[in-house]
């Protein structure tokens, strides 16, 4: 795994080793000797991690930590605090002021590499999710973020029930949110988990020597909890395991004797990282649905109608059968706008959007396509059966008049054009577009003629 890490250390000696220790794991090392230097090529740079010396020449390392957090730019780079000290009172200042681990500098390479492999991975997530959703941002779809959040969600998960009460006596005060206990069997049941944990904390050892981690897995290779943050809890302590838990998921791993305070100050930062991939990937579902809905009514737009459309035929020429295409249109919608204004008019085309709803099958196809025209496709449909879902349409349009605020009630009509693709016939190699210009032309048909009407395409019938 490739990526930039800056090691911020103000001896020269520490700088040269953990650079030929990064440059051997095919990482790029960027230098600092102090925290200046630090925060100057962390915004120049962006580097992906930061190695973070706590004793610096010019400034605390929590000082540098606290001010690339406050730093739009480098708020979610991970950092890992490194001191020479072990001390608690270290460890615990680096994490209340952001940094992603504590690790001491006598720690073993395997455990260090694996803990920068597993931050870089995260890492990797948040910046593909914020790539996804820079098109979105740039529109402007995204909401600012509220400020106040609802308590989070941690599962407690433990081979004996003594254990995780124990764990929620001695963790639950020094945490804001609520504390579940559940088995490895109701975790992993097939029924959907209500709520759904938010972090879940692990016993390593979990019925065996390596339970924990196979549950982790297992939670990885489900839809409901594979974005959950994941820390696991380990009895004694042994570098290999450590590492392998982190290759296979872990977002944070923990000796089972760890002060309670610095347990609330870890899965405090894993929740706050978790919401964070939540909000983006919130943002990025939502502007992808923006992008295929029409604003005012719901329904699809022309771009997504159009597409679905072409997959309606596929199908229908591989299966065989027919579908049906119309095109409707309000008549004389432009007196509406202009004789009752706009937000009128708006309030017509929506209450036609839910009429015209309420009046197909579960599995067609309704889109707005221009200011008063819609589009509705209705799979493994013939001339029969389309037909009279046609005329509904209409007088489900006509027979209630629509109630404006501040005007009397309100008849519109509506005019359809109706277009059947059948596989069978002499027109089973007419392209989509054709059957939609079909529709379209039997549209003006009855317009010519008279308007509210249903008109069936010459070439269909």
């Amino acid at each position: 795994m490739s990526g930039k890490i800056l090691i911020v250390d103000d001896v020269a000696t520490n700088r040269i080793v953990y650079k030929v220790k990064l440059g051997a794991a095919c990482y790029a090392p960027l230098l600092a000797a102090d925290g200046a230097g630090c925060l100057a090529l962390a915004k120049l740079e962006r580097p992906d991690l930061i190695l973070l010396d706590l004793v610096l020449p010019d400034m605390p390392g929590t000082e540098v930590l606290r001010r690339l957090r406050a730093d739009p730019e480098t708020a979610t780079i991970p950092v890992v605090a490194f001191s020479a000290e072990g001390d608690a009172a270290s460890r615990m200042a680096a994490l209340a002021a952001g940094a992603d681990d504590f690790l001491t500098k006598s720690v073993d390479d395997q455990t260090l590499l694996a803990r920068l492999r597993n931050l870089l991975r995260g890492r990797e997530e948040i910046a593909d999710l914020q790539s996804d959703g820079a098109p979105i941002l740039a529109l402007g779809f995204a909401e600012p973020a509220a400020e106040f959040r609802q308590p989070g969600i941690i599962s407690l998960v433990t081979h004996r029930p003594e254990t995780a009460l124990r764990w929620r006596r001695d963790y639950g005060a020094h945490l804001p949110d609520q504390m579940i206990m559940m088995s490895r069997e109701a975790a992993l049941a097939e029924r959907p988990l209500s709520p759904v944990p938010d972090v879940f904390v692990i016993e390593y050892d979990l019925q065996d020597p390596t339970g924990g981690l196979r549950l982790m897995s297992e939670l990885r290779s489900r839809t409901q909890t594979r974005h959950a943050a994941i820390c696991i809890v380990k009895s004694a302590p042994a570098a290999g395991d450590t590492a392998m838990a982190y290759d296979l998921g872990a977002n944070d791993v923990v000796d089972a004797g760890i002060d309670p305070r610095e347990f609330g100050l870890r899965l405090s930062r894993l929740m706050l990282r978790k919401r964070e991939s939540d909000s983006l990937r919130a943002s990025v579902r939502d502007g992808l649905r923006l992008a295929v809905i029409d604003p005012l009514t719901g329904l699809f737009n022309r771009r997504y109608a159009f597409s679905q459309i072409g997959e309606i035929a596929a199908q229908t020429r591989s299966n065989g059968g027919s579908f049906a295409v119309m095109v409707l249109d309000l008549d004389r919608f432009k007196e509406v706008n202009d004789q009752f204004g706009h937000a009128s008019g708006d309030a017509v085309l929506t209450e036609v959007a839910r009429r015209m709803a309420a009046n197909i099958r579960a599995g067609d196809l309704l889109a707005r396509i221009g200011g008063e025209e819609f589009l509705i496709a209705l799979p493994s449909t013939n001339l029969a059966m389309a037909e009279p879902i046609a005329e509904r349409i209409c007088r489900a349009i006509e027979e209630t008049a629509f109630t404006l605020l501040g005007f009397a009630p309100l008849k519109v009509t509506a005019s359809i054009g109706l277009a059947i693709y059948e596989s069978g016939s002499a027109w089973r190699n007419e392209e989509v577009t054709e059957v939609i210009e079909r529709a379209d032309q039997a549209l003006m048909i009855a317009k010519s003629n008279g308007r509210n009407m249903v008109t069936i395409s010459n070439a269909a019938a």
